[in-house]
C-alpha cells in the first residue's frame, strides 16, 4: 500500500452515524425524561406564560407601527425593507377547476434558521425546546424548536436582543449536523420561501435558559397528540429525523409497491406537466380583493383576509411591534390515507400544485383543504371518505396550528386514517403510494415534501 493510499484510506469516515437510529429509538421509549417530567410539562408551560405579558390586539393598517402601503403599488411593506412584504400574485392553470386567480402572497426572500439542538442525558438524546410566543397562535404559548429565526431577526434589523443558542447553527458550529436541509413553507400564502432545518447534536454541557426545557423525542411525541402545542417550525424539524426512526428503517427491508425510481419518474412527469403561470402583480390591482381601514379581503369573504396586530411579549427579543397576519376564514383538514401493502406500511401521497412552489409541485397530503371554502358539488377527492372514517380506523387525530409569526389562527385537524373497501385500490393520477421509507429517503432533499406533509410524518413517526 503506498502512502497516498494509506491517507486516502485514513481519511474516510462512516458515512452516517451507525449508533444514531438505536439512540433515537432509546430516546423515543423514553416518556419521561430526566429534566422535565411530562406530568410537569403542563405546568411549567403555564409558568412561562405567566412569567412575561403576552398581548395581542388587531389594529387598524394606519395603526401599525412601522408598516405601509406603497403608493404605488399598493404593496404593504416595513419601512427598514426587510422582513417581509405581502404583495398581489396572478396565477393561471390549464388543468385545475379554477383558471385564474389573484390573490395576496407574503414574499420574504431571506432564509430563516429553524434549528434544534440534541444532547445526551443520561445516556438517553434530548431535544432542546422553547416556549415560544408568536402572535397567530392559538393560546400564544407553543413548544418551538431551540432556534427559530429569520435572518432580519439573527441578524437584529430590531435591534433587540441577540438569538440565543443560534452560535449552534451559524458560522463555525459547535457540534455535529445530523440534518441540514432546505425545506419549503406553505405554497398557497408565502412566495417561493424556504427555512434552513436543522438538527445539530452536542457534547458541550448546554444549560436550558429561561423558557428552554430538555426534552425526549418521546415526551415530544406525546406533546404531539396534544392540540396547539408543539409549533409548526418543530413538526418540521422533527420530520427530518424520520430516515433514523424505526418505522423508516424497519420499512421491510426496502419492498415497496411501488420502486423508488418509478415512484420519481412519476412525480417528476407531474411537476413537468402541470400547466400553471405565476407572476406577481401589485396588490392595488388584484381583481376580486379589496382594502379598507381593517383588512385585506375578497369581496365574496372567502379564502382568507389579511389583518394587522399590535404585539407585546416579554419574552421576544423585542418587548414590542406591529405587523400583518394572513387570517383564514374557517379551520383545514390535512389527512394521510395509509394502508399495509405486503404487510409494509404505504401513505397515499397527493401531487400537490401551490402557486408559490418553487417548484410548482410538492408531494402533499391525501387530503389538504378548509372544507368551507368548497361548495357540496365541489368537494375535493376523499375527504368525504376521510371525515366519516369509523374511530377504529382513526390513527392520529389532533388539532394543529400552522406558522403563529404569518397567520393568525390557521388551524387544521391533522388525521392519520387506515384505508378500507371504500377507498380506491388504483389512486387517482395525482396520487401515489409511498413507503415511509421512501418518504425518508425524500424529506432528506428540499422541495419534495411540503410543510403539511412534513407535518404529518412527524405525526406518523409517534405510531411507530
Amino acid at each position: 500500500m503506498t502512502a497516498a493510499t494509506a491517507l486516502r484510506t485514513a481519511d474516510l469516515r462512516p458515512g452516517e452515524d451507525p449508533e444514531l437510529p438505536a439512540r433515537l429509538a432509546r430516546s423515543a421509549r423514553e416518556r419521561d425524561g430526566t429534566q422535565l417530567p411530562t406530568a410537569e410539562f403542563d405546568a411549567w408551560l403555564e409558568g412561562r406564560r405567566r412569567a412575561h405579558p403576552f398581548r395581542v390586539e388587531r389594529v387598524p393598517f394606519a395603526e401599525a407601527d412601522g408598516w405601509a402601503f406603497d403608493p404605488a403599488t399598493g404593496n404593504l411593506g416595513h419601512r427598514s425593507g426587510r422582513f417581509f412584504t405581502v404583495e398581489g400574485l396572478d396565477v393561471r392553470r390549464g388543468d385545475g377547476p379554477v383558471e385564474r386567480w389573484q390573490q395576496p402572497i407574503i414574499r420574504q426572500p431571506e432564509i430563516g434558521v429553524l434549528g434544534i439542538l440534541v444532547k445526551d442525558i443520561g445516556g438517553v438524546p434530548h431535544f432542546l425546546m422553547q416556549a415560544k410566543m408568536e402572535p397567530g397562535n392559538p393560546d400564544l404559548l407553543q413548544l418551538s424548536p431551540t432556534v427559530q429565526a429569520t435572518r432580519s431577526n439573527y441578524t437584529r434589523v430590531h435591534q433587540g436582543a441577540p438569538v440565543r443558542y443560534l452560535e449552534y447553527f451559524a458560522g463555525a458550529r459547535r457540534g455535529r449536523v445530523v440534518a441540514d436541509v432546505l425545506q419549503s413553507e406553505h405554497g398557497s400564502w408565502f412566495y417561493r420561501k424556504s427555512n434552513r432545518n436543522m438538527v445539530v447534536e452536542t457534547d458541550e454541557d448546554v444549560a436550558a435558559e429561561d423558557d428552554f426545557c430538555w426534552l425526549t423525542l418521546g415526551q415530544i411525541h406525546e406533546l404531539l397528540a396534544r392540540d396547539n402545542v408543539v409549533n409548526m417550525d418543530a413538526r418540521t424539524v422533527l420530520s427530518c429525523l424520520t430516515p433514523f426512526l424505526p418505522g423508516a428503517r424497519e420499512d421491510a427491508g426496502g419492498l415497496a409497491h411501488t420502486p423508488t425510481p418509478e415512484l420519481l419518474s412519476w412525480f417528476t412527469g407531474q411537476r413537468s406537466e402541470r400547466e400553471i403561470e405565476v407572476s406577481r402583480m401589485p396588490l392595488a390591482e388584484m381583481a376580486d380583493w379589496r382594502r379598507d381601514g381593517e383588512e385585506i379581503a375578497r369581496s365574496d369573504r372567502r379564502y382568507f383576509q389579511v389583518v394587522t396586530v399590535s404585539v407585546r411579549a416579554g419574552s421576544r427579543e423585542v418587548g414590542g411591534w406591529c405587523q400583518p397576519l394572513f387570517a383564514p376564514r374557517g379551520p383545514g383538514v390535512v389527512a394521510f390515507v395509509v394502508r399495509d401493502i405486503g404487510g409494509v406500511r404505504h401513505v397515499l401521497m397527493r401531487a400537490r400544485p401551490e402557486p408559490g412552489f418553487r417548484d410548482v409541485v410538492e408531494l402533499g397530503p391525501t387530503v389538504q383543504c378548509t372544507p368551507d371554502n368548497y361548495r357540496p358539488d365541489q368537494r375535493p377527492p376523499l375527504l368525504d371518505e376521510v371525515l366519516s372514517a369509523e374511530p377504529a380506523r382513526i390513527l392520529y387525530d389532533t388539532v394543529h396550528s400552522e406558522e403563529g409569526g404569518r397567520f393568525l389562527n390557521a388551524v387544521s385537524r391533522h388525521l392519520i386514517v387506515a384505508a378500507d373497501e371504500r377507498f380506491p385500490a388504483q389512486p387517482p393520477p395525482d396520487c401515489a403510494w409511498f413507503t415511509v421509507e421512501q418518504l425518508a429517503g425524500l424529506v432528506r432533499h428540499g422541495h419534495f415534501v411540503s410543510v403539511q406533509a412534513r407535518t404529518l410524518l412527524a405525526c406518523l413517526n409517534t405510531l411507530c
